[in-house]
């Protein structure tokens, strides 16, 4: 009889055990929940600012991604920026690659048969992928920097200035599946339900191909972000010949290059018969 009741005793504890959820595992995997709609009720937008640095003919694109979660939410994951450059503008190839020595940035061109001599109206829409940084002034804040250039202009005829529109630019994402430092993709709701990667399940809109990193020849599918942007686009302004001066460019120039001329041969003529 005792034995019966010390059995009987155990049986209780165990189905009380499984009540109240003690036994349960979290899975390994995040299997498909139906709770979708109450994650994307809870989303906190991604705010996108675009700000162009400096003055002249030579700017610094500088652009910010503000999560509205903490960062630690999405350790595993990487930003990458995919920025279009418009005809009249360029990025200099071999100023990206001494600023990545220097680690300044990590931008590369993805636009082949590249010419940064070309003008405005020769010149193709260009892209550049950066990989985007973490700021550590803001925990859940990425920035990326791009030195842009301005291209030489057709004169006009009335208006001495002309603009360009830089649009904003897509914004991607990659996230390893696999665990990382312990944490897994899966998150859990208060019942022990796992939930899929919040980020990812609210604004991740399509896949895009893309290199894993900078130095990696690894092609990654990356997701596609929705965002908000605090500017629609941005817009210089650049000046431009007027069509008018033509004439004095042209007879100013060809007289400066004829008097300069003459100066060289004069000085060699002079000179010539002394050895250095």
């Amino acid at each position: 009889m005792a034995a019966r009741a010390v059995a009987l005793r155990a049986v209780a504890w165990l189905l009380l055990w499984e009540a109240a959820g003690l036994t349960r595992t979290p899975p390994t995997a995040c299997p498909a929940d139906s709770t979708d709609a109450g994650i994307r009720a809870t989303c906190s937008d991604i705010i996108l600012r675009q700000e162009v640095l400096k003055d002249g003919f030579h700017r610094d694109l500088l652009i910010k991604v503000k999560f509205g979660e903490s960062i630690e939410d999405f350790q595993t994951c990487r930003l990458l920026i995919k920025q279009y450059i418009p005809t009249g503008l360029f990025v200099d190839p071999y100023e990206l690659a001494s600023l990545q020595e220097r680690n300044v940035t990590e931008a590369v061109m993805v636009s082949e048969n590249f010419n940064i001599e070309a003008p405005d109206y020769l010149s193709k829409e260009s892209e550049v992928l950066i990989y985007a940084r973490q700021d550590s002034q803001c925990i859940d804040c990425f920035q990326a920097f791009l030195p842009v250039h301005y291209r030489y202009h057709r004169p006009h005829s009335k208006d001495g200035e002309t603009f360009i529109v830089v649009n904003n630019p897509d914004l991607l994402m990659y996230c390893d599946q696999a665990r990382s430092r312990g944490v897994t993709r899966c998150r859990f709701d208060s019942f022990g339900k796992t939930i899929e990667f919040p980020i990812l399940k609210c604004w991740a809109q399509s896949k895009v191909a893309a290199p894993c990193a900078l130095k990696n020849k690894d092609i990654c599918q990356w997701n596609n972000m929705k965002y908000k942007s605090v500017h629609k686009n941005v817009t210089l302004q650049v000046p431009v010949g007027l069509t008018i001066h033509t004439s004095l460019v042209c007879s100013v120039t060809l007289l400066i290059t004829i008097l300069c001329s003459a100066l060289i041969l004069g000085a060699v003529l002079r000179y010539g018969h002394l050895s250095l």
